[in-house]
C-alpha cells in the first residue's frame, strides 16, 4: 500500500490511515476545507444482453398447424447466463413444462398443446430476452386447411376399411358428416413364413417372429407398431418397427428406437372412379415389408389414393396432415421418401412441386406428369378414334398405319386404348363408343360402389338428374377450376366445375402430314371432322373452347404439373416398370420425357431427375437375378438411399438444389436395363424415340396425338396461341382450294407452339384455396 496524499494544500491536521480510511476522511476534509480534488470512480461493468433464442416450428409451416397442437424447437442462446431459464407462453399461458432437450445442443423440444381454431401467439424468452412473438394458425383434425371448402356429398367408410387385424374403427358419433374415429393401436409381427400376424401378447416374443437388423445393426424382432386415425376427412395409417416389450410409449424426444428415423410416404394408384368417397382401402399399404424391414416408417391416407379421390389439392392437403400428425406422435424425420405407381407417381410428383419441404425425394414408376395431362391427350386420341369410325368422307381412306402416324402412337391399338382414358373426364353414364378387339370397352362415370344411386348426376335419367355429384376431375376440382352454370341443364340451376380442355386451332396429324405418311386430302378432311366435346363430353362439331381461368387456376395450383417448384430441389428416381408402346397398354413412356421436359423447361436443367427404363422388371435380385421383379428393386433403393443419405450428410449452407446435384452418386445416371438374364445396365442418357440408342433400340418411344400436331415433349400447353395460317409450316405443296379450305378449317389461326400457351403460370408454393389466407389464389365462395 503506498502512502497516498490526498490533500494537495490542506492545512489541517495529517492523520496516518489506511487507503480507506483516507478516502473517507479525505472527502470530510475537502468538503470541510474547501478542497476541489477530484476522486476517479472506477468504470461501470457493462454486462451484454443474452441473444434472443430462436423458435421454429417443427411439425407444419406455422400458418397451417392442424388438431390443437404444433411441435416447437426453441434454440437456446449461446451466451444465456447462469439462472437465465426458458419461458414460453401460449396465448399467455405458462407452458414451459412442455419443453426437454431435444436431439441437437442446445435445442429443447416441447409439443405445445390447446391451441384453439384460428391464430394463436407463442411468446418465448430466456431471461429477459424474449424471441419475436410466433403465430400459429390452426385449423381442426378434419380440415379443410387450403383445399377449399369441404367436397359435397362425401361418403364416410370408417366402418368398412379394414385393420390389419381384420377389425373396423369405431366412429366418434353417429353420422358423423366429418368421417371421424377414434385412434386405434396394433401390433403385427413378421412371421419367418414372411407373412405378418397379429400380436397378442405385447409382453412375449412370438416362436416364430422373423428376427431382423434394426439401423444400429442389432438383431431385433420383427415386431410392427400400427396406428389409425381419422386426418382431414380421410384415414391416416403409420407403420413403424416397435418392440411393446422395450420400447416406451413414443414421443417426439423417446422415439422407437428400432425406427432409423426415416419416413416412406406411399400413394395409391388409379384416378377413375375417385369421387366423393373417404375411401374404404388404402392404395398403398403401410404394412410394406419392403420398406419396414429396411427400417423405415411407412404411412399413408386413403386421400392419397387417386381412386378414392382424383384431386391433389385435397390429397396434398391430407399428406400434410398426416405428416404434422407423424412428427407430433414420433418426431421429424431425417428425410421422408415419397413413392408410388402411375397414380401415385403423379401424386409424389405433384405433392413435391406444390408442397416444397413436405418430401425431400421420390422414387417412382408408371409415370404421369398429371391427370390434366392425361384427359388431355385422351381426349384428342377418343376424338381421332370417333373419326376414324364415322361416316367422314375420307376416314375410311385411313390405313392402320396412316391412323398410328397422326395420332403418335406405335398402333391404332394405342391410340384407342389410350383414348378411352378420356372416361375420368365424362360424367354420362352408359356411354358407348367405337369398340376395338383387344381394348376394352369405353368406360364413362365410374364409380366406387359405396356411392348412392341417387346422388349420381344422370342427365338422360328418366327424369333427369341434372343435380347430382359429377365424376370427373374438373368437378371433383372446382374448388379450383371454380364452377359454372351447367349450358345443358334446361332449368339453368345446376352448375358444374369449369373445365381447362381446349382443341382450338391444333392440327391433328401435321407431322404424319409432313413426312407423306397422309395426303392432304386426308388431313384436310380429319382437322374438318374431328370436332370436340362439349360439357358432359358429347361428340360435337365444333372445337372445344377451355376455360381460360381455370387453365390458369390449374397451373398455380400445381394440378397441372409445372416442376418449378419443389422438384427444383428434389432428387427423383424414375423408373419404368411397364412398357408397352404397341398394344392396349396406357402406360407411355413419352410421359415419363415430358415430366422430365417441364423440369428442365421451370429449371435449365433436368439434374435432379434420373430416369432407368426397362421392363417389366428394372434391376435383378440378389436372391433370383433371372426372375423378373417389382418396379421398386432392392438395387433400385439402394442407389436412390445412397444419394438421400449423401444429401443429408451435406451440411454446407448451400442452396438445395446445389447440394442435391453436387451429391448425386457418379454411378446414379441415366440408363436402361437390356433384356439378357440377368439384366444388364446401360449407362446412357434417354431419350424419346425408336433409334439412335441402345436404349431406344431396346425399348422404343413414340409421340401422342398433339406432339404430332406440333406441340412440344413437355406437353405443357393447355391453350395455345393462335397465328394465322403460314405456309412455311406445311413440307407439302398446297393448291389455292387446299389452302381456303384450310383456312376455313382454322378461321381463327392455327396454334403457335412456339409461345407459351394461354395463361401458362408458375406454381403457387402451397397455394390455397381457402379457408387459409396464407397464398390464397382462388376462393370458390366468393
Amino acid at each position: 500500500m503506498h502512502d497516498v496524499d490526498v490533500w494537495a494544500s490542506a492545512p489541517c491536521s495529517r492523520p496516518v490511515l489506511g487507503w480507506v480510511g483516507l478516502a473517507v476522511l479525505a472527502a470530510t476534509l475537502l468538503a470541510a476545507c474547501g478542497g476541489a480534488t477530484t476522486v476517479e470512480e472506477p468504470a461501470p461493468v457493462v454486462v451484454a444482453p443474452t441473444s434472443a433464442p430462436t423458435v421454429s416450428v417443427k411439425s407444419s409451416p406455422a400458418h397451417r398447424t392442424s388438431g390443437g397442437s404444433a411441435l416447437i424447437e426453441v434454440q437456446m442462446p449461446a451466451d444465456a447466463k447462469p439462472g437465465e431459464a426458458l419461458s414460453v407462453a401460449l396465448n399467455g399461458a405458462d407452458v414451459t413444462a412442455s419443453f426437454k432437450d431435444g436431439s441437437t445442443t442446445g435445442a429443447k423440444l416441447g409439443l405445445v398443446m390447446g391451441l384453439k381454431d384460428g391464430d394463436n401467439t407463442l411468446s418465448v424468452k430466456v431471461g429477459g430476452s424474449a424471441a419475436t412473438a410466433l403465430t400459429l394458425t390452426n385449423y381442426p383434425i378434419t380440415g379443410p386447411i387450403s383445399s377449399g371448402p369441404h367436397i359435397t356429398p362425401f361418403v364416410c367408410q370408417t366402418g368398412t376399411l379394414a385393420l390389419p387385424d381384420g377389425s373396423k374403427l369405431t366412429g366418434t358419433v353417429a353420422n358423423d358428416p366429418m368421417c371421424s374415429a377414434k385412434t386405434d393401436v396394433q401390433y403385427q409381427y413378421r412371421t419367418t413364413g414372411e407373412v405378418f400376424k397379429p400380436l397378442t401378447d405385447t409382453k412375449a416374443v412370438p416362436a416364430d417372429v422373423k428376427m431382423i437388423k434394426n439401423a444400429a445393426g442389432v438383431s431385433v424382432p420383427y415386431i410392427v407398431r400400427v396406428e389409425t386415425a381419422t386426418i382431414n376427412r380421410g384415414i391416416a395409417q403409420i407403420a413403424m418397427l416397435f418392440d411393446p416389450a422395450k420400447d416406451v410409449e413414443p414421443t417426439p424426444t423417446t422415439p422407437p428406437k428400432n425406427w432409423n428415423k426415416r419416413l416412406v410416404y406411399g400413394h395409391g394408384t388409379g384416378c377413375v372412379g375417385g369421387w366423393y368417397i373417404q375411401g374404404g382401402v388404402f392404395g398403398y399399404s403401410p404394412m410394406n415389408d419392403t420398406w419396414l424391414s429396411r427400417g423405415y416408417a411407412v404411412a399413408n391416407n386413403t386421400l392419397n389414393h387417386p381412386t378414392n379421390i382424383c384431386n391433389n389439392v385435397v390429397s396434398g392437403e391430407a399428406a400434410s396432415m398426416t405428416k404434422e400428425y407423424f412428427i407430433k406422435r414420433f418426431g421429424a424425420p431425417v428425410y421422408t421418401v415419397s413413392t408410388g405407381t402411375s397414380g401415385g407417381a403423379i401424386g409424389s410428383l405433384q405433392l413435391i412441386d406444390m408442397f416444397p419441404g413436405l418430401f425431400d425425394g421420390a422414387i417412382i414408376d408408371a409415370t404421369f406428369p398429371d391427370v390434366i395431362t392425361i384427359a388431355q391427350s385422351a381426349a384428342d386420341g377418343h376424338l381421332l378414334s370417333n373419326y376414324f369410325a364415322s361416316s367422314a368422307s375420307s376416314a375410311s381412306s385411313f390405313s392402320p398405319q396412316q391412323r398410328a402416324a397422326a395420332s403418335g402412337y406405335a398402333a391404332e391399338i394405342t391410340l384407342v386404348a389410350n383414348g378411352n382414358q378420356m372416361g375420368r373426364i365424362d360424367p354420362v353414364p352408359g356411354r358407348t363408343a367405337p369398340v376395338f378387339a383387344g381394348v376394352g370397352n369405353y368406360a364413362s362415370a365410374v364409380w366406387n360402389a359405396a356411392f348412392p344411386l341417387s346422388m349420381r348426376y344422370d342427365p338422360n335419367a328418366s327424369p333427369p338428374n341434372f343435380t347430382g355429384a359429377r365424376p370427373t376431375i374438373f368437378d371433383i376440382g372446382s374448388n379450383v377450376y371454380g364452377k359454372g352454370v351447367n349450358p345443358l341443364d334446361p332449368s339453368g340451376k345446376s352448375t358444374i366445375g369449369l373445365r381447362t380442355y381446349d382443341n382450338v386451332g391444333v392440327q391433328y396429324g401435321l407431322s404424319a402430314l409432313n413426312s407423306g405418311a397422309i395426303s392432304v386430302t386426308q388431313f384436310l378432311d380429319m382437322n374438318a371432322n374431328v370436332g370436340g366435346f362439349d360439357t358432359d363430353a358429347n361428340p360435337v362439331a365444333t372445337r372445344t373452347v377451355g376455360n381460360p381461368d381455370a387453365i390458369l387456376r390449374a397451373h398455380q395450383s400445381g394440378l397441372f404439373l409445372n416442376g418449378g417448384g419443389g422438384l427444383a430441389s428434389t432428387p427423383v428416381l424414375d423408373l419404368s416398370n411397364i412398357y408397352a408402346e404397341d398394344t392396349s397398354n396406357y402406360h407411355m413412356q413419352w410421359e415419363h420425357f415430358a415430366v422430365r421436359e417441364r423440369i428442365t423447361l421451370a429449371n435449365g436443367n433436368s439434374d435432379t431427375f434420373v430416369m432407368w427404363r426397362g421392363g417389366p422388371g428394372t434391376a435383378p435380385t440378389a436372391a433370383n437375378p433371372a426372375a423378373p421383379i417389382a418396379a421398386l428393386s432392392p438395387v433400385a433403393i439402394a442407389a436412390f438411399e445412397k444419394w438421400m443419405e449423401a444429401i443429408t450428410a451435406d451440411k454446407s449452407a448451400d442452396a438445395l438444389r446445389t447440394k442435391v446435384i453436387r451429391n448425386k452418386p457418379a454411378d446414379l445416371t441415366d440408363g436402361c436395363f437390356d433384356k439378357s438374364s440377368p439384366p444388364q445396365f446401360i449407362a446412357e442418357k434417354q431419350t424419346l424415340g425408336v433409334s439412335g440408342s441402345q436404349c431406344n433400340i431396346l425399348w422404343p418411344s413414340y409421340r401422342f396425338p398433339r406432339m404430332e400436331a406440333g406441340a412440344p415433349l413437355a406437353s405443357n400447353n393447355l391453350k395455345c396461341q393462335l397465328k394465322p395460317v403460314d405456309l412455311g409450316d406445311y413440307k407439302v405443296t398446297l393448291s389455292a382450294a387446299e389452302l381456303s379450305r384450310l383456312r376455313s378449317v382454322f378461321p381463327s389461326g392455327v396454334c403457335d407452339f412456339s409461345k407459351p400457351g394461354v395463361n401458362f403460370a408458375k406454381v403457387v408454393p402451397w397455394a390455397s384455396f381457402g379457408p387459409s389466407k396464407v397464398n390464397l389464389v382462388f376462393d370458390v365462395t366468393k
